[in-house]
């Protein structure tokens, strides 16, 4: 009797040619990736904050809520809180306008414009602290430059000038002046961003469409508002996105720039938290001020991609 060979029903190339196994094995290394860098750190902050673990005795002893009940009380807490919300969304406001306004500007056809998007780029790709220390020197209580031209000016130093007779401002010792610097910067450094993801977005727009608009006698600003805006709404989206999620867990420009001071009116959540976690030896406090930023972050992404996804389908 003939002996008839079966090919086997289970193989290597088998396998290999399922879209499940293999969707499964092309993300595992970006799954274990986020596991290693943010799902084990994440667990791990949430016992700390739970506990009353020091860096002089990091055993987690569970406490309950007790340390987020010590936070709610801390002066020193609810405003790194309140000039969280006050940092992110006004230097996130001055990047949308100045973002757009560069974006319309680099879309025109001009000599040199290829040295402009470069230069525009260079905060970007800068160092965070080189290039935060350099306005450090800019906002110098004695050195500062923009100090002399305001007094080359006539804006300042003399009894009848606008900014005041005193020759200094001191930028970085005022309250008010010191949450307006470090705005400034944080504008400063992430404009280039939001810039590129702009003007992305208008190279998308079909030519026919603002080419309609034009025949039909709409001016520039009506075609900006009525047309190029809403076709850029979940472009600009996105770029807020980006930036509020850049800007509410940074620390680098109130580090560098004021540590928080003075009196603690420019302590933000992430080096409240720094200070209090790493400096102060206190992981339990740290990793709960820490916490603070999840809600506001995930809650934030959720709405602003449920908002960019409806203007899409729109």
């Amino acid at each position: 009797m003939e002996r008839v060979e079966r090919t086997p029903a289970f193989s290597l190339g088998y396998v290999w040619e399922r879209e499940r196994f293999l969707a499964a094995v092309m993300i595992a290394p970006a799954a274990l990736y986020t596991i290693a860098l943010v799902g084990f750190p994440f667990v791990l902050a949430i016992l700390y904050s739970l506990s009353d673990a020091t860096t002089g005795d990091p055993t987690v002893r569970f406490v309950g809520l007790r340390t987020y009940g010590f936070l709610l009380q801390d002066p020193v807490f609810l405003k790194a809180l309140q000039n969280t919300f006050v940092f992110t969304f006004a230097s996130q406001i001055l990047v949308l306008v100045l973002a757009k306004i560069l974006a319309l500007v680099l879309m025109e056809d001009f000599p040199g414009r290829r040295l402009v998007r470069f230069l525009i780029l260079l905060p970007w790709t800068a160092p965070i602290s080189l290039s935060v220390i350099g306005w450090l020197w800019i906002f110098d209580s004695v050195f500062s430059p923009l100090d002399w031209l305001a007094r080359s000016l006539g804006l300042l130093g003399r009894p009848e000038a606008l900014l005041g007779p005193e020759q200094n401002l001191y930028w970085l010792g005022r309250p008010f002046l010191a949450m307006a610097s470090v705005v400034l910067v944080q504008t400063w450094r992430i404009l280039p961003l939001a810039t590129v993801i702009l003007l992305a977005g208008l190279t998308a727009i079909p030519r026919d469409i603002l080419d309609a608009a034009q025949v039909d006698g709409a001016g520039f600003w009506r075609r900006l508002f009525q047309v190029i805006m809403p076709l850029l709404l979940p472009v600009m989206s996105i770029a807020f996105l980006f930036g509020f999620v850049f800007t509410f867990t940074d620390m680098t420009v109130v580090y560098v720039l004021t540590r928080g001071g003075p009196i603690n009116s420019t302590q933000v959540l992430a080096s409240w938290a720094f200070f209090k976690g790493i400096e102060a030896g206190d992981l339990a406090q740290g990793a709960a001020i820490a916490f603070f930023l999840f809600p506001a972050l995930a809650g934030l992404s959720a709405l602003v991609l449920l908002l960019a996804r409806r203007a899409e389908v729109s």
